[in-house]
């Protein structure tokens, strides 16, 4: 059997950096055998497969290289561009069905993607001192106003802020976060350093999550939803745009936005842009 695999960059930077993702449509024959191994040799940090839904426009699952996820953001913005370039899909409003439920997605006359994620969930908190080890850190340099928390969006992660000008400098404990992850059943860490209110970028942002085999990468758009929904709990912020992958020399850019109704949040949306950046025939 031949599939084609298209490599996207999404949440790209002005056209440059991003974070690569591959996208198998027509992926309905295909076993979840197959859409492993697939995404093994494409080596991204994950691969999107599309399949038909009788009930919504497309049914969609996620693999890392190691292991199946219940949902991608920067993937889903991947497919939705590459719909959209083949001219599959036009201007409008879609629905996806994912593990993590069913999504809505955007697509704009810029050809810019804006996704729907689930609505947040705050799961656990932790101190410095359980968190600084794992960044190789003193305790001392993460004691903040802002707590160290688990939100998901769909995929559990844990939020750290840290101190402005800190963050390309940390160096990761990879195998004790990967410990850590497991046992406390989230899939990643996502560190944020807060900008003045003045400047374009909101937050500038870290993800490690080598449980699930991504030692880090450049965009991370179902951490950045979740990111979206922790500022406005603790400092009211609405509209926010992060910054992602500078230390990888991939430097990202993704919106979010939360929506408010009785002073909680209704909806959450994630949004940018992609590019294609190839094709190629996988053999199974």
């Amino acid at each position: 059997m031949e599939m084609i695999l298209h490599t996207i960059s999404a949440f790209t930077d002005h056209g440059h950096g991003g974070n690569l993702a591959g996208v198998v449509l027509n992926a309905d024959k295909l076993s979840d055998k197959q859409k492993q191994q697939i995404a093994k040799q494409a080596g991204y940090s994950e691969t999107a497969f599309v399949c038909s839904d009788p009930q919504v426009d497309f049914s969609v699952s996620f693999f890392t290289p190691t292991a199946e996820v219940d949902f991608c953001g920067h993937a889903t913005l991947a497919l939705f561009y590459l719909l959209f370039e083949q001219r599959i899909v036009g201007i409008g409003d879609y629905q996806q069905r994912t593990k993590a439920g069913i999504l809505s997605v955007t697509l704009k006359a810029d050809g810019g993607v804006i996704m729907q994620q689930i609505l947040p969930k705050t799961l656990a908190r932790f101190s410095s001192e359980q968190i600084a080890p794992l960044l190789n850190l003193k305790p001392e340099k993460l004691i903040n106003t802002l707590p160290i928390e688990v939100l998901s969006t769909g995929l559990a992660d844990l939020f750290i802020p840290i101190p402005l000008g800190l963050l390309d400098t940390i160096k990761p404990n990879l195998p004790l976060i990967k410990k850590f992850c497991f046992e406390k059943n989230i899939i990643g860490l996502h560190l944020f350093e807060l900008n003045a209110e003045t400047e374009k970028v909101s937050a500038s942002c870290r993800n490690f999550a080598p449980l699930v085999g991504i030692d880090e990468e450049s965009a991370t758009g179902s951490a950045c939803g979740a990111l979206a929904c922790y500022l406005y709990q603790h400092l009211k912020i609405e509209n926010s745009l992060f910054q992602q992958g500078r230390s990888m020399r991939r430097s990202s850019l993704l919106s979010a936005s939360v929506a408010i109704t009785d002073s909680k949040i209704s909806n959450v949306k994630v949004g940018g842009f992609a590019k294609l950046i190839k094709r190629e025939v996988i053999v199974l």
